[in-house]
């Protein structure tokens, strides 16, 4: 239906008595003469039917931007174009655009099949047109034997179906979605999730989509923006941005749990590069060292980064030592928590092994000794750069 192009947008709110120049230690946001900073310098090139997801912890600049492409915020700096044609200056309404929102926004007097058709309504669209679209729209939904009811008779999650119909019955060009899932709770998050990714088979739309939840980030989109402090991170699809990611923030932010982190220093002679971790030595495989090299990378102090799922108890007692603190027990996996090097570090075991060994969990206080491939890890460089990737 459309592609977006988003080029060098920038939100800045004015000074209040509370965002004056001098009070910087209030917001990790920049804050300049013009006032706060809420987005900066944003650039996406969205393409027809895709599925954009901006997640980001909160105060990231994420809704701001969605509602930037909304109108529903002026564009302090840059340019807009929706299939080719400057937005900037054009009405909300005229745009062509839907959004649900994190509360349904539901009109409590109306029944489903009427609060799914009133953009209809209001576009002054036939009565027979209307029932003919909103029944359409409920079958993609499953909302057909909800029609006659009204918000109170719903649950959380059918109430928000109705708003998804509500948005996508006019057919717009982009539907846009903020946190729309944040008022669920767990199981119906994940039921909702699914009802998503179906209704984006059905419908020929363009989705943008905000959420501080990763989970849903990589479960959604084809691609995803990851912000911080109202600068774009890294953009890529969800496994390579996992995968890759560019700096520590995104390392940390991506993943449940999160990525371990660990001291190091990077080392480089003759021989090549190498590294310590928590003072341990440890060689770089071949391809790192190329990588290294080609970037021109110096010696520095390093932060090392590992995946839970890539740590393992080092039965030869040759890995870092560690300190058991908690262990959890899930089902067909254990959770360790331990201390390292004065750090929590979390490794993931499944409970039984491909050999059919059941793993027993170290007891609290226990000492044991964790281990990685250094294939598998990450480094991240003074400047908190991924130096590999």
């Amino acid at each position: 239906m459309a592609g977006l192009q988003l080029k060098n947008m920038k939100k800045i709110y004015p000074h209040s008595a509370n965002t004056r120049k001098g009070t910087e230690k209030k917001t990790n946001l920049q804050i300049t003469d013009e006032g706060v900073v809420a987005v900066q310098e944003f650039n996406l090139d969205i393409a027809d039917k895709e599925f954009i997801v901006l997640v980001g912890p909160s105060g990231c600049g994420k809704t701001t931007t969605l509602r930037m492409v909304a109108g529903l915020e002026e564009i302090t700096a840059g340019e807009l174009y929706i299939d080719g044609k400057l937005m900037n200056n054009v009405e909300p309404k005229d745009r062509d655009i839907s959004m649900v929102f994190q509360s349904y926004a539901l009109y409590p007097h109306l029944k489903v099949w009427e609060n799914i058709g009133f953009p209809l309504k209001l576009r002054k669209m036939d009565k027979k047109s209307i029932q003919k679209r909103v029944k359409e729209v409920a079958r993609i939904l499953g909302l057909t034997e909800y029609l006659d009811r009204k918000p109170k008779e719903l649950s959380g999650g059918q109430k928000q179906r109705v708003a998804i119909g509500r948005a996508i019955v006019r057919e717009p060009k982009v539907l846009l979605m903020d946190e729309p899932l944040s008022n669920l709770d767990a199981k119906l998050r994940n039921h909702m999730r699914t009802e998503i990714i179906k209704l984006r088979q059905k419908i020929n739309t363009t989705f943008i989509y905000v959420t501080h939840d990763q989970t849903e980030a990589m479960t959604l989109g084809d691609r995803i923006v990851i912000m911080k402090d109202g600068f774009i991170q890294q953009i890529g699809t969800p496994q390579a941005v996992f995968d890759h990611p560019a700096n520590l923030f995104v390392a940390g932010f991506i993943g449940t749990p999160q990525m371990n982190f660990f001291d190091g220093e990077l080392l480089h002679d003759e021989g090549g590069y190498r590294i310590t971790v928590e003072g341990q030595p440890m060689a770089l495989p071949l391809e790192k060292q190329n990588r290294l090299a080609a970037g021109s990378v110096q010696p520095q102090k390093i932060t090392v980064g590992v995946r839970p799922d890539y740590l393992y108890p080092a039965e030869d007692g040759k890995g870092l030592a560690a300190k058991v603190d908690v262990t959890e027990m899930m089902g067909s996996e254990v959770h360790v928590h331990c201390s390292v090097g004065g750090k929590e570090a979390v490794l993931i075991v499944p409970t039984v092994n491909k050999d059919g060994r059941h793993f027993q969990p170290p007891g609290v206080r226990e000492q044991i000794s964790i281990g990685f491939s250094a294939q598998l890890c990450h480094l991240f460089g003074e400047d908190e750069r991924n130096l590999v990737e």
